[in-house]
């Protein structure tokens, strides 16, 4: 007889997530303000073929028939993202009563088909008003966000009981002022460093007004954190390796949990200062419920004499993904143990995960057959169950994602969705792991290996 299905506890939380900017569309409805993302997609270069998410896969009409694909699927919660801009137009004062009501339908729908909803506060779409001021450069947008995230935690104190404060803080900082792939698109590090202190403070300052508040739920952060395995097992690889996990991880996770910044990180840098004040580091690290883990590949480093920071990327032998990241669900199960023993065991949600493949509908246009991503998804939640039969305090599972959406800088050219959308008619598909992912919800998936660490 086939073992039983993956070995996850019977409170574990099946789930999938989006983010407001990438499915919700209706970007001038409702007294929406301009956010960064509005502003950076349409400025010629910046996203591919000049793709927006003005309409995206119209949720923000179409949230009733996406909850009934939902409650078919059999998920017990949905994370996503309040755009600020709905909630403050221009990122401060009184709220926009039309966005607070928004929300409060789709929560209720929610709710009315038995599906939790877990609401993340900030998933990239910063008021464009904020960043006309500095934005995350600035300690002002810090405090700005703690007022909007008070006045979401009482808008919704009766429906919501899981709150994350940020999504990715590495993307909003190094991608978008280092980097300079996403909004605002700068490239200058003093900056970005600038942006990691006040997205933290900005985390910890929503965390004290959710705890001055008595709310009853739970808070957290999700971070899509970077634990490189060595080339090699040489000494100075596996130091390479240790390094390589300071920038993605260590500068984000460490205040988080009163460790500080990685001096040896800062000291690569010397043009760079983070803008600490009396106080900050114990804001930052005001105490959370969780921590959301966003994973989709394991990178590989060497020992490298030539770089700030003494490592470099080496080639890998793992397939990709249509995005071009490398297929590696052992990685997760040596991630989630990393984060175990660095955490001391924190309660753990793995809120991303999943691959964007080259679907297309079948010649009658009612299926969509993605075996691809059927594998990548059991690899990566038989990693899970290892994980958890490790003692790992994981305690859910969010799909990256429902529906194919607006992949940022890659517009409409990615689909990491179970459910097919038609951008031209937003019909809905939905994906054969859509009807995998259903099955592993309702128990009868079995694994069908172990997982080597």
């Amino acid at each position: 007889m086939l073992e039983p299905e993956l070995h996850v506890p019977d409170t574990f939380l099946w789930g999938v997530a989006t983010a407001s900017y990438q499915v919700e569309g209706a970007a001038t409805e409702g007294g929406r303000g301009p956010s960064i993302w509005d502003t950076f997609s349409a400025t010629p270069g910046n996203v591919i073929h000049g793709h927006t998410g003005e309409v995206a896969c119209d949720q923000y009409h179409r949230y009733p028939e996406d909850v009934a694909l939902m409650r078919d699927l059999g998920v017990g919660a949905y994370r996503f993202s309040i755009a600020w801009p709905r909630i403050q137009p221009d990122g401060s004062g009184k709220p926009n009563q039309a966005g607070i009501d928004h929300y409060r339908r789709l929560i209720e729908e929610l709710r009315s088909n038995e599906i939790e909803p877990v609401v993340t506060l900030y998933h990239w779409d910063l008021p464009q008003a904020l960043e006309d001021s500095g934005g995350w450069r600035e300690r002002t947008t810090a405090e700005r966000f703690a007022d909007y995230a008070a006045i979401c935690f009482e808008a919704y104190r009766d429906l919501v009981q899981t709150w994350i404060t940020l999504n990715e803080p590495f993307c909003s900082s190094i991608v978008g002022h280092l980097e300079g792939r996403h909004a605002p698109g700068m490239q200058d590090r003093p900056a970005a460093y600038r942006a990691i202190h006040h997205l933290l403070l900005a985390h910890g300052l929503a965390v004290q007004r959710y705890r001055a508040g008595n709310h009853s739920g739970t808070i957290g952060i999700t971070l899509n954190m970077g634990t490189p395995r060595p080339a090699t097992r040489r000494a100075e690889d596996i130091a390479a390796a240790d390094r390589a996990a300071d920038l993605p991880t260590r500068m984000f996770l460490g205040p988080i949990l009163g460790k500080g910044y990685p001096q040896r990180h800062l000291a690569a840098y010397p043009e760079v200062s983070m803008p600490l004040q009396s106080g900050d580091e114990a804001i930052i690290a005001e105490p959370i419920d969780f921590l959301g883990v966003n994973y989709y590949f394991e990178g590989v480093v060497r020992h490298d004499p030539q770089t700030a920071e003494q490592f470099s990327s080496v080639p890998q032998y793992e397939p990709r993904t249509a995005r071009g990241w490398h297929i590696s669900p052992n990685g997760l199960y040596r991630h989630l143990l990393w984060l175990q023993r660095y955490t001391n065991n924190m309660p753990l949600y793995i809120t991303e995960n999943g691959c964007a493949m080259d679907d297309v509908l079948n010649a009658s246009g009612q299926r969509c057959h993605d075996p691809d991503r059927i594998a990548y998804l059991r690899g990566h939640l038989e990693a899970c169950s290892a994980a958890i039969d490790a003692g790992v305090d994981l305690r859910g599972y969010f799909l990256w994602s429902f529906i194919d959406n607006f992949e940022w800088a890659l517009g409409y050219t990615n689909r990491f969705g179970i459910v097919y959308c038609d951008y031209v008619n937003q019909r809905r598909v939905p994906k054969d792991s859509y009807y995998f992912y259903q099955s592993v919800i309702a128990g009868h998936e079995a694994r069908s290996s172990g997982i080597e660490g």
